[in-house]
């Protein structure tokens, strides 16, 4: 094992809440160290399938049409998490995000108009050019410009941690271990989502069926490293961003590809061919990622959307495409249900549609009466052929158990108090905001904010420390 030089910041993990940090701990001043598990080609986490933020803005930008006030935005956090959410750092979040509009763009990153379709988040979101794979070669690009040292395929192994102050960690790389000193660390290596034996530790056995829209690296190493050297955490570990996602996507890194926003275009039936919550609930990016969860309560953890021909050309369409038949029946013999129960569902759909004027960019007036559950919004008859569906399973995106985090994102120990020197960003401490949950590009906006803060107080702390050592010595 090799020791080397010490640094004023190490950050775990390259994504967008490390790049942030890192860019934000150089401005400061401070030598900065990046450990990133991917190769270069993989890095950046979940965040190079991402696509957009959701920041609060006072007026209408060039790619935003409208205002997005900070109210308004606590509002839908607090209706998407039911209250599950730390109203100081969650309004925390939202007064940072007006400002990390303008900073992010400083660090090279690039937006653009909004997507069309069931999205609706033109005038809440800003979606990057390029996409997150865009952003993130922006913010690596500046990173390195401002002589940020990055390691690839440095996967944390073991952290020096004792009453709550840092001094290494040790990163494993072409199978040889490297400690690396550092007056202050940031931990922003994602949560355990891809760590199929702890899932099970709160979802058991049927986590075996759940795919994992983003990286195969987010095992939460780091986190449990940190639990078990007496960090406080938050957050129950059940609770996830879990969307569903077409069924036949890549166990991991399917991405946003494999996404479906057609659940409002139709119904949604289980395996015994039966509808089992209302599809048309709220706007899409407010709801959509309950149905995650929903799916893996159903039997067999799978699920399918169904919709007619009217409704092929309303929404952006998954990697995969849909399943076609001339006929309800047929329909189910492809996906292999009960023609008859399948049948039965649907036509009674169809009988309990009460006229109304279709608008998916509102909750418009077209529902039903008499049916459990009723569709509150968007229901219209399925009836022209030829008919579609999609298989979806839950597809997990990130874990919401995590480090307990203050204002500085600062992470704090099990008696409360602030570690000396350790500090957390994005999924990492995600679940101080969302405790349950989630509203489209929020995700983007913990990392960002609490990255460019976790940076900045990690390195005024590193050099303050450094000062007055060399002032001792």
């Amino acid at each position: 094992m090799s020791t080397e030089r010490e640094f004023d910041v190490l950050i775990a993990g390259g994504g967008n809440a490390g790049l942030c940090a890192a860019v934000a701990a150089r401005r400061e001043g401070a030598s900065v160290l990046v450990l990133e598990a991917a190769a270069k080609f993989y890095r950046g986490g979940n965040t190079r399938h991402t696509r957009n933020m959701r920041c609060a803005h006072d007026t209408a930008t060039d790619t935003l049409t409208g205002p997005y006030t900070e109210d308004e935005f606590y509002d839908d956090l607090i209706r998407v998490t039911e209250g599950n959410t730390d109203e100081e750092l969650a309004r925390l979040m939202i007064s940072e995000s007006k400002e990390i509009l303008t900073w992010i763009v400083e660090q090279g990153v690039r937006f653009q108009p909004s997507l069309a379709g069931t999205l609706s988040l033109g005038r809440t979101n800003s979606f990057f050019l390029g996409g997150g794979r865009g952003m993130l070669n922006a913010l690596y690009a500046t990173a390195e410009d401002l002589g940020v040292e990055i390691r690839y395929e440095a996967e944390v192994v073991a952290v020096d941690v004792r009453d709550g102050e840092f001094s290494s960690a040790t990163y494993r790389k072409d199978g040889r271990d490297h400690t690396v000193p550092a007056r202050g660390f940031v931990a922003a290596c994602g949560g355990f989502e891809s760590n199929f034996e702890w899932l099970k530790e709160g979802w058991g056995e049927i986590a075996d069926n759940f795919l994992i829209r983003g990286t195969a690296n987010n095992k939460g190493a780091v986190l449990r490293m940190l639990m078990n050297a007496g960090v406080k955490t938050i957050g129950d570990p059940t609770q996830c961003h879990a969307v569903a996602i077409d069924a036949r996507a890549p166990k991991y890194d399917g991405g946003i590809v494999t996404r479906l926003d057609c659940v409002v275009f139709g119904i949604v039936v289980n395996r015994e061919a039966e509808r089992f919550y209302d599809e048309g609930e709220d706007i899409w990016p407010k709801r959509y990622a309950v149905w995650g969860r929903l799916v893996a309560r159903q039997p067999g953890q799978i699920a399918y959307i169904i919709f007619d021909a009217p409704s092929l050309e309303r929404f952006m369409p998954s990697l995969y495409p849909p399943i076609p038949a001339p006929t309800i029946r047929g329909l189910a013999e492809e996906l292999e249900l009960d023609p008859d129960v399948l049948d039965r569902t649907v036509s009674d759909f169809n009988a309990a549609v009460r006229p109304g004027t279709f608008d998916p960019a509102i909750l418009d007036d077209c529902r039903t009466e008499g049916l459990t559950p009723d569709k509150t919004h968007w229901a219209q008859k399925i009836e022209t052929a030829p008919f579609y569906a999609y298989p979806v399973r839950p597809g997990i995106t990130f874990t919401y158990l995590c480090a307990k985090v203050n204002r500085d994102a600062g992470i704090l120990m099990e008696s409360g108090a602030p570690s000396a020197n350790m500090f957390a960003a994005g999924e990492m401490m995600a679940g101080n905001v969302l405790g349950k949950g989630y509203a489209g590009g929020v995700g983007m906006t913990i990392g960002s904010v609490f990255g460019r803060i976790a940076g900045r107080e990690a390195a005024r702390l590193a050099l303050g420390n450094a000062g007055v050592r060399s002032a001792a010595e």
